[in-house]
């Protein structure tokens, strides 16, 4: 597997848990990094997942990933700042973290691959891409159900 291969499969393993979450969640892509023989893709979920709401969030990606046959590596449990840390069988790394103001972003990291030029996902994302902007902003997209209690 090269590169380009394993951000493709990177691609796919979040297109695989956004397609899980029900209500769906609008989303954005973040950075794309590639080290000396690995890659990494980003998604920054745009909805506003309320502190209310952020537990049945963090299950629903839990059970999809024991699903597909992830190890759940670790889980924070913090209430500000949660996280899930699983891997794939293949080596791949795999990580929901809330962020600021309960923004919830996905990583996948690749295990170590021959080296190729990287080209940017061809998924489409469901929310705004904020090109030419400095930083994704915050969340700003409000949802019945993931929105729940947010001010």
């Amino acid at each position: 597997m090269n590169m380009q291969e394993a951000a493709e499969r990177a691609d796919g393993i979040l297109d695989g848990v956004l397609e899980e979450i029900d209500p769906e969640v609008k989303w954005t892509h973040d950075t794309t990094s590639v080290g000396s023989c690995d890659v990494t893709r980003r998604r920054a979920v745009m909805t506003i997942v309320s502190a209310d709401r952020r537990g049945s969030f963090l299950g629903v990606v839990d059970r999809s990933w024991r699903k597909s046959g992830y190890r759940i590596k670790s889980i924070n449990n913090d209430p500000e700042v949660p996280a899930i840390f699983a891997q794939t069988k293949d080596g791949f790394g795999v990580s929901l973290i809330v962020g600021g103001e309960g923004q919830v972003f996905f990583e996948v990291d690749s295990p170590c691959v021959q080296e190729s030029d990287v080209a940017e996902s061809t998924t489409e994302p469901t929310a705004p891409t904020y090109e030419g902007m400095e930083h994704i902003p915050r969340p700003n997209i409000r949802s019945p159900f993931w929105s729940a209690g947010a001010p």
